[in-house]
C-alpha cells in the first residue's frame, strides 16, 4: 500500500505502509515511521473526517523532530481504507463503536508489536470523538492524550433536537446512504480558499488541496445521513454531566477561538469537568490548528511540548 507523494509534500522519510483488517472487515491503510535517535515514544496520530494520511506528512515530520516515532492509519470509509457504499464518495459509518474497532486493530496490530512505547495519541476533530470515548471507556493504550478541536458539539443549532429527528427518522426510513440535506458529491477540501472555515494559511490549504488533486480517491464528499446520525448520538452522550469527570486519562485539549466547525465552547466546558485535563484556546486560529498559520501552530506546538511526553505514569 503506498502512499501518495507530491513535490509540495513529499512522503517523510524511513515509513513503512501497509493494510490491516478489523474483525468486522474492514481494510485500513496504516503508515508508521522509524524512532529518530533518542526516541521518546511512539505518537499516534488520528485524523478528522474526509483526511488522510498524506495531510500529516508535515505533522509526522514535527513529532520525528521532537525524537517520536509516528503512525497513522486512515479511519474506515475515507482515505485509502475500504469504504463501505459502492459510491465511495459517500461519507459514512454505522457507528463511531466501528472507529473505536479501527484504533483497537491499528494498536494490537500495527503500534504494540513494531512501535516503541510508551505511546500517546494525536487526535484532531472527529478523531478526537473517538478518543473520548475510547478513553471514556476506560481504555488506557495512550499515556497522554492530545486533542485539536475535538467534536464534542457543533456551534448554534445544528446538533438541535429537530436536525437530530429529522436525520433519525430518515436513517430509519432506510435513506441513511444518501447524503445529509444539503450536502453533495463534491470532494471536501478542494473549495476555494476564499471564506474557507478550515485555515487562514493559504499555502497549507493549497498544499492539502493538491494532494487531493493528485488522488482524488483519498477524498470523500459530504457526510450520509447515516454517518451525521452515528456522529450526533456520540456528540450526544457528552452532554452528560458526569460524563468528562468519569476519564481517568491525562488529556490536552487546544480548541481555536475562530473555529466554525466544532464548538469552542463545548470544548471548554467539557475540559473544565475533566479530572486529569486542561484546555488552551488558541486566539485567531480556525479549526484546523495543525493546517494553520505558523503563528497558530508554534502555540499549539509549545502546548504539546509541555504536556508530552511528561511524567511516566507506569513505572
Amino acid at each position: 500500500m503506498t502512499l501518495v507523494s507530491i513535490p509540495a509534500n513529499p512522503v517523510p522519510e524511513d515509513v513503512t505502509a501497509g493494510t490491516i483488517k478489523t474483525p468486522d472487515g474492514a481494510e485500513l491503510r496504516f503508515a508508521r515511521w522509524a524512532p529518530p535517535a533518542g526516541r521518546k515514544g511512539t505518537v499516534c496520530v488520528f485524523t478528522g473526517r474526509s483526511e488522510s494520511i498524506e495531510k500529516y506528512f508535515e505533522t509526522v515530520r514535527d513529532l520525528r523532530d521532537r525524537g517520536f516515532a509516528v503512525a497513522i492509519i486512515d479511519w474506515r470509509g475515507q482515505g485509502h481504507s475500504s469504504r463501505r457504499l459502492r459510491d465511495t464518495r459517500k461519507g459514512y459509518v454505522r457507528s463511531f463503536s466501528d472507529y473505536e474497532i479501527d484504533v483497537e486493530t491499528f494498536v494490537t496490530q500495527v503500534v504494540l508489536p513494531d512501535c516503541p512505547p510508551p505511546y500517546f495519541a494525536l487526535a484532531h476533530s472527529m478523531g478526537g470523538t473517538v478518543l473520548l470515548r475510547l478513553a471514556h471507556s476506560g481504555k488506557r493504550w495512550f499515556d497522554r492524550v492530545v486533542l485539536s478541536a475535538p467534536m464534542i458539539d457543533l456551534p448554534g443549532s445544528r446538533t438541535s433536537l429537530p436536525a437530530r429527528l429529522l436525520l433519525r427518522a430518515m436513517r430509519i426510513a432506510g435513506q441513511g446512504g444518501r447524503y445529509v440535506p444539503g450536502g453533495n458529491d463534491e470532494i471536501s477540501g478542494l473549495a476555494s480558499f476564499v471564506n474557507n472555515p478550515l485555515t487562514s494559511d493559504p499555502v497549507r490549504y493549497a498544499r492539502n488541496a493538491a494532494i487531493l488533486e493528485e488522488d482524488p480517491t483519498l477524498g470523500i464528499a459530504s457526510p450520509t445521513v447515516a454517518w451525521a446520525d452515528a456522529a450526533f448520538s456520540a456528540m450526544m452522550t457528552f452532554r452528560g454531566m458526569s460524563y468528562p469527570s468519569q476519564i481517568r486519562q491525562p488529556i490536552l485539549m487546544l480548541a481555536a477561538s475562530s473555529d466554525t466547525v466544532v464548538s469552542t465552547a463545548a470544548i471548554e466546558e467539557f475540559a473544565y469537568h475533566l479530572r486529569a485535563g486542561s484546555h488552551l484556546v488558541i486566539a485567531g486560529a480556525k479549526h484546523e490548528i495543525l493546517q494553520e498559520q505558523d503563528r497558530y501552530r508554534s502555540q499549539f506546538w509549545a502546548a504539546f511540548d509541555a504536556f508530552v511526553p511528561g511524567t511516566p505514569l507506569f513505572g
